[in-house]
């Protein structure tokens, strides 16, 4: 059979809506530490290194690698070095009279069609200081603020923030191509898992790829694959980290597939993870709980439970 007679008709999922969101604790050191600390007071704190003076502060000269000498306060007046719009929003590099550096920012009150490479620009402040980089909301037209040249700041310089609480988020398209779309396809709607066929070695590949990875020969037939199959390795997982779907502790597994060549990787439940070394060790059989959940990828199944009337076959 080809690719096409096998799924006359069928559609291909494209592609998976995910997003990652990643929560951190930022160290920023001293110098961006003070810089932080010091925007709560509506003060832009620079660092002097020779001649130049680098904004925000810096631990070192990205240039010589030499420490700063200490802080200065500069004006909150630039000029905009360049400029870009996405999405209506614009963000522009920034250069602050005095200093030898610029910065990126947002710009507020200014439409990217308003904006200009060399425009005069102003600092603008939040009413309400988070103790994050937008107590500086970011720069406008130019207006009352009046600039000077860097001086030594006040001596009541702000304690440094030592650390900063921090989250990134990002949503993004992941793109399945035909293969793992084809197999996303069968899972989400048909509760169907299916590998392909090298057209050489005869081995059933799962997940479904082009080529096989091991003659790379091309693969031209589709086959369906029951989800039951046998433990090649477990392992108990304890630590807690970002993006576990499960709490720990669970089970962790190297599943193949019956008919299969490959290996695929899945928890195993209910069980107690203590009496994994047992019950899901290499050798165990294992099948397919599906979820409720219909997402069109391998969350769909909840976990692969242990065949208890078939432990220890292979």
């Amino acid at each position: 059979m080809t690719m096409q007679e096998t799924r006359p008709g069928a559609e291909t999922m494209e592609s998976f809506a995910t997003q990652i969101h990643m929560p951190y604790t930022l160290t920023p050191g001293q110098a961006v530490g003070v810089f932080l600390a010091e925007l709560a007071q509506r003060r832009l704190i620079g660092s002097r290194h020779g001649d130049r003076v680098l904004f925000p502060a810096q631990d070192f000269s990205g240039e010589s690698g030499e420490p700063g000498e200490g802080f200065v306060e500069v004006p909150p007046v630039g000029t905009v070095a360049s400029f870009t719009t996405v999405e209506g929003r614009t963000l522009a590099l920034i250069q602050l009279d005095g200093t030898a550096s610029s910065f990126v920012h947002r710009l507020v009150g200014l439409g990217g069609d308003e904006v200009e490479i060399g425009q005069r620009v102003e600092a603008v402040w939040s009413d309400r200081p988070s103790g994050t980089i937008l107590d500086l909301l970011g720069f406008g037209p130019v207006g009352t603020a009046e600039t000077f040249v860097p001086r030594d700041p006040a001596e009541d310089l702000a304690a440094p923030f030592e650390q900063v609480e921090y989250t990134m988020t990002l949503d993004f398209e992941h793109s399945y191509g035909h293969y793992y779309g084809s197999l996303f396809d069968g899972v989400k709607h048909d509760r169907r898992v299916r590998g392909v066929k090298c057209s050489s070695c005869r081995k059933v590949l799962l997940p479904p790829r082009e080529r096989c990875d091991v003659c790379f020969a091309p693969t031209l037939e589709w086959v369906d694959v029951e989800a039951v199959g046998t433990i090649q390795a477990s392992s108990v997982v304890h630590v807690e980290f970002v993006g576990q779907r499960v709490k720990p502790p669970y089970v962790y597994a190297e599943i193949v597939l019956d008919g299969t060549s490959t290996r695929l990787i899945h928890t195993v439940g209910g069980l107690d993870p203590h009496e994994a070394r047992t019950k899901a060790g290499p050798g165990a059989r294992v099948r397919a709980v599906w979820s409720e959940r219909r997402t069109g990828s391998l969350a769909d199944i909840d976990y692969f439970e242990v065949i208890d009337d078939e432990l220890g076959q292979s």
